[in-house]
């Protein structure tokens, strides 16, 4: 994944949000969760989804066109934490599958619940902005994470 192009639909035209005018973090996240099957390919599940003894919410989940689980986290601008946040997230996701495959069948049925691919989760992080140190990291860290600007 690369850049992520924003736009606002308004009496039938279609023009480009830049990336600065997205000023909030939280509203970056519900444009993306309104229409994340779209924009990302990831069917939406939850948003804001704590994590008990990880100390934390999930910013978004969901599932992917392979049935693969995905954790999405959002920053508005760069961020040197929106990694290692994710990272935090994907051990807890290794650690509940079954939390994880209740939400599936809860919002998409029990055959997609079934389904579930747990080879390999996903982690997408989108923000402003990404170092050149944040993608040598993800290439080096062995593990399906997007960077989308």
């Amino acid at each position: 994944m690369g850049d992520l192009k924003v736009f606002r639909i308004r009496g039938g035209r279609a023009t480009e949000v830049p990336g600065a005018s997205v000023a909030v973090e939280r509203e970056l996240q519900s444009l993306i969760e309104a229409n994340m099957e779209a924009m990302l390919g990831i069917r939406f599940l939850a948003s804001e989804y704590r994590t008990g003894r990880h100390r934390g919410r999930v910013d978004s989940l969901g599932l992917d066109e392979s049935g693969t689980p995905v954790i999405i986290e959002y920053k508005r601008s760069r961020d040197q934490n929106a990694i290692n946040q994710a990272l935090s997230y994907l051990v807890w996701l290794r650690d509940h599958h079954h939390e994880f495959e209740r939400l599936v069948a809860d919002r998409l049925g029990a055959d997609a619940a079934a389904a579930v691919d747990w080879s390999n989760p996903r982690v997408v992080c989108v923000a402003g902005e990404f170092t050149y140190h944040d993608t040598v990291a993800v290439e080096e860290i062995g593990r399906r994470i997007d960077l989308v600007s």
